[in-house]
């Protein structure tokens, strides 16, 4: 049975679409059939650690949802970058697919959706039309930050919630809203993750205070990385460092989303 997965934070700068693009490669690369949809149309970005840009990206989420294209037309296949040189050295645990659904960077467009809004009914449409067309088995959504009608659909139409927050008390404190709001909206499943943690901070017992804040699983804790930032969205991080202890923090996650 096709999930969709939303991961979504309360707010900006949580490294939400590095972790959505690792996950969903890492999931793919388990035997999988994975797209990404990139509803973060107010700042989008995520097509960029996948090597796509202006010149290579003629058709965007944005079109489909004024009704120029199908959405079928928007998905671009990333399939080649999983199993390139970059990562000959790690084992290939099975020959799935991916595909982005990137939203566009045009300032004309990007103004038109902080206008107008747009039709978050045919963007729901869209994504069941994907996964039963493209014969998905996971389905990923980028979301935008925040609370907004927007985000609503994400979560609603979500399987599987991940919610990610950093070690911040401004993120605690918007975790909380975000985690109430989705009980309300009768979320399926629901997972955490931290993100950005020092290396001083006592992982077992920042785990447990999470787990007890919230109620809710904490999927995994990621460290506050070096080699993140210093591949500045260059690339997939989970191919360039297939050994690192982050990648295997996002393997751990994603058999959790694949249970």
């Amino acid at each position: 049975m096709p999930r969709v997965v939303a991961i979504h934070s309360y707010r900006g700068g949580t490294g939400k679409s590095n972790l959505t693009a690792n996950l969903a490669a890492t999931v793919a690369r388990y035997g999988h059939r994975v797209a990404i949809v990139d509803t973060d149309l107010q700042s989008p970005g995520i097509h960029v650690l996948f090597g796509l840009n202006g010149e290579s990206v003629t058709q965007t989420l944005n079109d489909y949802l004024w009704d120029r294209c199908a959405i079928e037309e928007v998905a671009y296949d990333c399939t080649p970058i999983l199993y390139g040189d970059a990562a000959e050295s790690s084992p290939v645990e099975g020959r799935g697919s991916l595909y982005l659904l990137p939203a566009s960077i045009c300032a004309n467009e990007i103004a038109r959706i902080l206008g107008e809004g747009y039709n978050v009914s045919r963007l729901n449409d869209g994504c069941r039309q994907l996964v039963k067309s493209m014969d998905l088995d996971y389905l990923f959504i980028d979301t935008h930050p925040g609370l907004s009608k927007e985000s609503f659909l994400s979560i609603v139409m979500a399987n599987i919630l991940l919610l990610i927050l950093r070690p911040d008390n401004q993120d605690f404190q918007g975790t909380a809203v975000t985690v109430d709001v989705a009980r309300q909206l009768h979320v399926r499943k629901m997972m955490l993750i931290v993100n950005k943690v020092l290396s001083c901070v006592d992982l077992d017992s920042l785990r447990d205070k999470v787990e007890q804040t919230y109620q809710v699983p904490v999927a995994g804790l990621f460290p506050l990385s070096e080699d993140m930032i210093h591949l500045g969205s260059g690339g997939l991080f989970c191919l360039r460092y297939p050994d690192h202890p982050l990648t295997e923090t996002l393997k751990q996650v994603a058999k959790q989303i694949l249970s």
